[in-house]
């Protein structure tokens, strides 16, 4: 018999407050095609800022856990070119993002081109400052949940960035339920 896919949700708790769930719930029922009430499963174990780490199948939740969080510092990002990849639901299973992370070399993060396209790094959304607006990939590999919220909210735009509009941008942001949108201020990118 064959195991049924796993998917997870990274939800951030902080101070007992449960963040963005709305846009949680979304992509769970639009990756298992049901709604499974999310809310019913957290329970934040602390008032401590927390990653809660909630892994389901296209049956049920199977486990929630919660981490204290501490945000990664990223300053330099190195260019990934993997035609082949494919996340477009947020599967448990990592390998072959884990596979193009360990290509980073020196670098902090890398940046997924497919097809000649920037898509995502290995954990976040990422978004440009081109022409007066904050883009963001319309070929994303995964429909973050903080992307969501700021496309509805019309903070952000959906564009196919090129390798030359990365180039050429001043500004870099990545995005992702933990951070938000976090702009890095600072940042070299190896092509």
């Amino acid at each position: 018999m064959q195991e049924s896919i796993k998917y997870f949700e990274t939800i951030k708790c902080n101070d007992f407050e449960i963040f963005n769930l709305k846009y949680h719930q979304k992509r769970v029922a639009k990756t298992i095609g049901k709604n499974l009430n999310l809310q019913e499963y957290i329970n934040p174990i602390s008032n401590e800022l927390l990653r809660c780490k909630i892994i389901y199948n296209k049956d049920e939740i199977l486990s929630v856990d919660y981490f204290v969080y501490k945000k990664r510092e990223i300053r330099s990002f190195k260019i990934v070119i993997d035609d082949t990849l494919n996340y477009s639901k947020k599967y448990l299973n990592r390998e072959k993002l884990d596979e193009l992370f360990l290509k980073k070399d020196s670098c902090d993060e890398i940046i997924i081109v497919k097809n000649g396209i920037v898509t995502d790094t290995s954990i976040a959304n990422i978004a440009i400052f081109y022409d007066g607006f904050w883009i963001t990939s319309k070929n994303c590999l995964l429909e973050g949940t903080s992307r969501a919220r700021l496309l509805e909210q019309k903070e952000i735009f959906e564009k196919d960035i090129s390798l030359d509009m990365l180039k050429n941008s001043s500004k870099i942001a990545l995005m992702n339920a933990m951070i938000g949108f976090y702009e890095i201020k600072e940042f070299k990118i190896e092509f």
